[in-house]
Parts: structure tokens; sequence; C-alpha cells
């Protein structure tokens, strides 16, 4: 990962919100009653976890890359679902940015000062984390423990900050959390470029010029509890304010963002002298590759090469969260983080004249893109773009297990900023179908009896499916049972082993043997009621919203398959067999038919879950969310078996 300050400010608190300071108006005296939980409007109760009484924030931009901020919130915790609000985590480094104050005061519901909290109370550690080993960055924090409810917290504290890619932005309300006061001011010279960009809220500043330095005030108010919905992305939700100049200076390097063109040049500056391997390991890597016939089989031939060959290990030290390791140190140590190891790979690609383009984008499942129309710093991740004459190969260089040429839900479907000695370049990364996502299973369970049962497990699964069980790889024998049980929601067998399993151009297989002491849901006299499956495809559903507001976002499009076939006991015959289902949604299908052989005294059941589109317009929830409950109906018919006369 490209480790960046979120925001600048890497906060625990759900929503902070900041005062005003030099160039603006201080708050001089603040109602008494905003301290006092009784004074709260009802409106601003209802769905709510918290209420921020108050919150100014102040931005004195003093140069590029320069600001003198100034921090102050006021917020009632209603209950212990908004207790996260009297903790605050806050960044700093030593030399480019500092927390030159801080205080944390705590009343009571009536208003009473119950307790204070100042610099020097935070706890001062590293800002390592489960994915960066060694960082330069360092981290004070802080916790109260609520005793009752509500509590009032106050937060008011200042940085001066010498280093900026972008201004960052102001995110005034979060999730179950109503405001009652919020203004953000800014000031910045008349000639910086300043620019600023609205998501999910149309409020406008209050503008003012004063000797050549522009000055932008915005207030909000008496704003209820947003709810969120199942399967919603903050990002579609919150209202935000984004905010950028045109040049910057970010840990010494000067930069122009103005442009994602712009921003580019930067980063490319940044990588040219760390893009080529030594003479003597570059004429190994074309040795080795001398007898591939193709680019993109030469390409494929170094990827899976630096698979095996290198590890991630993510050491972020001043420019070097966003400056890449040389590729010679990679080539070296064997490890890198996300810049490194896509730099390495590229300059594999180089050593056999194969272009390629370092790709900085933001990761994670379904992230916020960025935006073409606002250059700015959104990124955490860096990949790497193959351009062959008939397609694009986009490589995820973390990853020793990954497919050649597939991305998953972590980086596909996306802005990503192809960097080149010409600039950046937005360019979306391309969006996995159905078809790349499949989870393909063959069941075979003999029953008995007594209504225990034995069944082996066959599973051949590709892409983000794929992914889930290359993970098992790492797990020992008891979490992979435990993570398999959890995956299919199987009931819990007696008996579980793996058989030998196998990983092939992109299609993961694996296999396992069951055995249930009682497999079998109800006997009663001559007849057995049963589950005619192991698991099911499919195992969601969701809650009735009759007026949903936003889309629901699933991780991938996806087919899903299982055929079943069941042995029946010695002396029983089928009475009820579950009745075939064909149950369709605007955006996908599940289909399931049983047959039952009587010669060989099998019932066989061919199950499709199929899935179009990862995302569901609003519109169309209601009409999933039936769709989904009759699925769950369909899985929970049972087959019904006697002994015969």
């Amino acid at each position: 990962m490209r480790i960046k300050y979120f925001n600048r400010l890497m906060l625990t608190v759900a929503a902070l919100f900041f005062l005003e300071g030099k160039g603006f108006s201080q708050e001089k005296n603040i109602p008494k009653e905003l301290y006092i939980a009784s004074t709260i409007p009802d409106s601003l109760k209802e769905d709510a976890n918290s209420v921020v009484r108050y919150s100014l924030e102040d931005h004195n931009i003093t140069g590029p890359g320069r600001a003198e901020e100034h921090y102050h919130t006021i917020i009632t915790i209603l209950n212990e679902k908004g207790s996260h609000e009297a903790e605050m985590v806050l960044p700093y480094n030593k030399k480019y940015v500092s927390l030159s104050s801080f205080e944390m005061r705590i009343y009571g519901a009536d208003g009473t000062l119950i307790k204070k909290y100042h610099k020097s109370d935070m706890y001062d550690r590293s800002a390592v984390d489960n994915e960066t080993l060694v960082t330069d960055d360092r981290m004070l924090s802080i916790s109260h423990t609520v005793a009752t409810y509500p509590t009032t917290v106050e937060l008011i504290f200042d940085y001066d900050m010498k280093s900026l890619m972008d201004l960052g932005s102001w995110a005034y309300q979060d999730y179950e959390q109503s405001v009652q006061n919020a203004t953000y001011h800014i000031s910045i010279n008349s000639d910086a470029g300043f620019r600023y960009k609205n998501r999910n809220t149309n409020i406008k500043p209050v503008k003012a010029t004063t000797d050549k330095v522009d000055s932008y005030t915005w207030k909000v108010s008496n704003l209820k509890a947003i709810k969120p919905e199942a399967g919603s992305k903050s990002w579609r939700v919150l209202p935000r304010v984004y905010f950028a100049a045109a040049a910057f200076e970010f840990y010494g390097v000067p930069g122009d963002i103005s442009t994602w063109q712009g921003y580019g040049k930067w980063q490319q500056r940044l990588n040219a002298d760390v893009n080529s391997l030594t003479p003597e390991r570059a004429e190994e890597i074309r040795k080795m590759t001398a007898d591939i016939k193709t680019d993109k089989e030469k390409a494929k031939f170094l990827y899976e090469y630096m698979q095996k060959n290198v590890r991630y290990v993510s050491i972020q030290l001043g420019i070097g969260g966003w400056k890449p390791f040389p590729a010679t140190f990679v080539d070296q140590k064997k490890y890198g983080d996300c810049k490194a190891l896509s730099n390495y790979m590229s300059a594999l690609l180089k050593a056999v004249n194969i272009p390629s383009c370092y790709a900085i984008v933001n990761a994670g499942s379904n992230m916020q893109p960025a935006d073409p129309a606002f250059p700015n710093d959104p990124f955490n991740h860096v990949i790497l773009c193959v351009p062959f004459k008939t397609d694009t190969a986009w490589l995820e260089c973390t990853s020793s297990t990954q497919a050649f040429g597939k991305l998953g839900p972590f980086t596909e479907n996306r802005y990503a900023l192809l960097v080149s000695e010409e600039g950046g370049k937005l360019v979306k990364t391309p969006a996995s179908t159905d078809f790349d996502n499949q989870f393909n299973s063959e069941v075979h369970i003999k029953l008995n009896e007594d209504g225990s049962a034995q069944a082996q497990v066959k599973i051949l699964s590709t892409g983000d499916y794929r992914a889930d069980y290359m993970g098992l790889m790492y797990l020992k024998e008891d979490e992979q049972k435990s993570r398999i049980i959890r995956m299919l929601n199987m009931r819990q067998p007696s008996v579980f082993s793996f058989t030998p399993s196998t990983d092939k151009d992109g299609v993961k297989e694996v296999g396992f043997e069951l055995e249930y002491d009682r497999f079998c849901d109800v006997l009663s006299g001559d007849k057995q009621f049963y589950k005619p499956r192991v698991f099911d495809l499919w195992q969601a559903t969701l809650p009735v919203e009759e007026k949903r507001k936003t889309d629901f976002y699933f991780n991938v499009p996806m087919i899903k398959t299982c055929v079943t076939t069941i042995n029946l006991p010695a002396g029983f015959e089928v009475e009820t067999l579950p009745a075939n289902q064909n149950l369709k949604f605007t955006y996908g299908s599940y289909d399931v038919k049983y047959v039952y052989d009587a010669a060989r005294n099998q019932v066989v059941s061919t199950t499709k879950f199929n899935l179009k589109n990862q995302v569901i317009p609003a519109a169309k929830y209601s009409e999933m969310q039936v769709y989904m409950d009759a699925i769950a109906k369909a899985q929970n018919k049972k087959l019904v078996i006697r002994r015969k006369a």
C-alpha cells in the first residue's frame, strides 16, 4: 500500500469537525446549552448515536504544501454505539507534520466538566499496521471510557503542516449522526488555483477577498441523522466537500496537481531513477525468456517468476510512501511494497523491451473512484498496466497467487492513473463479468439408514472465489476446516478431511470429505426428512426497505453451480421430491432441478445461481429482496424418503 494521510488526518473518530483559526474570527462565547444534552432538539435525536453540537474548522494555507490548521468540535454521545467519538488518533511526522496543541474535555449530561486530557496524556506510537512493517510516521492516541450516556466530548487541537499533496476534504456528517452546527473555513492566496468539489451535497461557500487572499466559508445546521442501508457505500451517501490547489509540495518535492497529467509528471520524476536493473541482470532476464515466442507469454513468465521470487513487505520512510525502492534493491533483497514490486515488474519487462505503465489506483472493494473532473490524490495502491498490440494486461504485483492479467474486486472497474514520461492519464481498469467469478461444485452424498451420511465435495473456483480458496493454503488444518464451514454455511460435520487440490490456468480445485453422525433433519417412523444438499449456493436474505434510496453493491458478478448426487439407503425410496424452481430477477436467476432415478435409487439436483450485475439500482432493490426470499424458501424445501413397504 501507498502510505498517505487519509484526508491528511487518519482519525478513528467517525466524523471530526474543525474550527477556524488565524484569518477567521475566533469563537468567543460558545453557548452553554451546546454542552447540555437536554437542549438537543428532538428532531436531531432520531436515528442518531451522536450529535455534532458545534464544529468549526479553519485552514490557513500559507503556501504550496504549507498550512496552519485549527480544529474544534463539541459532540454529544447519546449511546454506546457512539462511544468511539471519545477516542482520537492523530498522525504526525517529526519533520513535516506537527501537532502543536491538543485538549479533550469530557462533560456530563448537564454540561458539568468531568475530565480534561492534554497532549501529554496521549499515547505516542509508530504508525505501523498489519501491512506496514516500518515507517517514520507516528500517531498520538487517546481514549476516554464513557461511563454514562449522554456524555459530551470537546476536542481542540492545532496542526502545523509542511507537506501537503492536496487540501483534503470536509466530511461533516457520518452515519447515524446528526449535525446541529458545523462550519468550515479556508483562506488561500488568490492565485493558488484553489478549487472544490461537492459530493452528495449542494452547499455553497461565502467568498470574500482581502489583500489577494481568498476566504471561503461553508456552514450547515440542523441536519438529521442518516441511517445506513444494507449493501450501500458511504461515499455514495454521506456529504463531503473536496479541496485542492494547483501547486503543492510533498516531503520537500514540489509539483503541480491542477491536472492529472501534472500529477503524473510529479510521480514520473520520482520513478525516473529507480526503474532499471543492472546490465548484467537485464542480460540474465533476456536469456531466461529467449525461447518464449510472444511478448504476452514473456510477460506471463516474468510475472510468475516475480511471484515466486519476491514477497510483499511494506516499509514507508519519508518520500518512500510515494517513491518506489529501486528495482536493483528489490532484485537483491527479494521484497518490496506495492510501489516497489510494480516498479520491479516494470523493470523486468523493460529488460526484454516490453513497455509498461506504473498505475496508481484507489484500492478496496467498491471503493470510491478517482473523479476525472477533479485532479487530487485519492489513491492508496499501485499496480502495473502492460499494453500489448491486441489487448492490455493489468498486474497485481503484491500477490503471490493472483492469476496473470486478473485484478479482482480490490482494483477492478475504476480509474487508475497511468504514469509515463508524458505525465498522468486516467484509464479505467477492466471490470470482471459473471463468467470471470465462478464457483462450480460437485457433491456426492451417501445417506445411511440411521440418518447419518458421508459426503464428497469438489469445488472448482475462478476469480474472486479462487482468491477465497487460495487463501486457505496459508491456514492450519483446523483453521481451514472452520473457514470452509463458515464460507459455505455448512452444518458442522463429525469428520472433515481434505483431498489433494490443484491450481492451474486460474482455476483452483478444492476437495474434501465429510461425515455426519446426523444428516437427517427429522426421523419420523419409516420416513426421513432431509435438506437435499450439503450447502446452499446462496445464503443471503435482505431486509424489506420500501423507500430504498441508494444502490446495492455486491463484490463481483458471479456464477455458482452445484450438482448434488444423493444415494439413498438400501430399502428406501423417495416419497416427496422438492419442486423444481426457476426464479428470475432483472439482474440474475436461480434454477434448481431434481431428478429421481429409481433404478439407481439416486436423487440428482442441479442448481445454478447467476448474478450479472455487481451494482443493483435502488429502484430494483425491492424486486431483489423478494427474489432472495424466494431463493431461501426454495432451498429450504425437504426431500422426504421412506422405507419401502
